[in-house]
């Protein structure tokens, strides 16, 4: 896999092409989300590079295949890892996240890849608990 500058806008496009290609292809309703979503200037690009990003990764994931589409799912997990570790800034990450999601929810399925993948996202980049009203006050002001 090719690397791309911590925090960069192309790191932060390929984590979401990761949850495009999750279930191993791409439908028509995740691009359109996509779209709806203005992923690519929400991540800092346009959208040519934002499509150039997305078809390295799709060559990336063919070279480390040998040539057979595998989808993203396919990744092993020292490789996750270090995609992962190039968002390094918690609010991009957070943004990735919601992104992921979104893309992934959108045809109202979730493929096993697809599960495995939120998990992740979920712990690399978690939502910031709410301890709520039943909470002692200085944990309520410390969240």
């Amino acid at each position: 896999m090719r690397s791309y500058p911590i925090d960069s806008p192309e790191a932060a496009t390929r984590l979401l092409a990761m949850a495009l290609l999750a279930d191993g292809h791409c439908s028509i309703t995740e691009l359109k989300a996509l779209d709806r979503l203005g992923a690519p200037a929400r991540l800092g690009l346009g959208p040519e590079c934002f499509k150039a990003v997305i078809d390295h990764f799709c060559e990336d994931l063919l070279i480390a295949s040998h040539g057979e589409w595998q989808g993203s799912a396919a990744i092993d997990s020292a490789t996750r890892r270090d995609l992962f570790a190039e968002v390094q800034c918690p609010t991009l990450g957070a943004e990735v996240r919601a992104l992921c999601e979104a893309v992934m929810l959108s045809d109202g399925h979730l493929a096993e890849g697809e599960v495995e993948l939120l998990d992740e996202l979920a712990k690399v980049w978690p939502r910031p608990s709410n301890p709520g009203p039943t909470a002692p006050p200085h944990e309520r002001l410390a969240a």
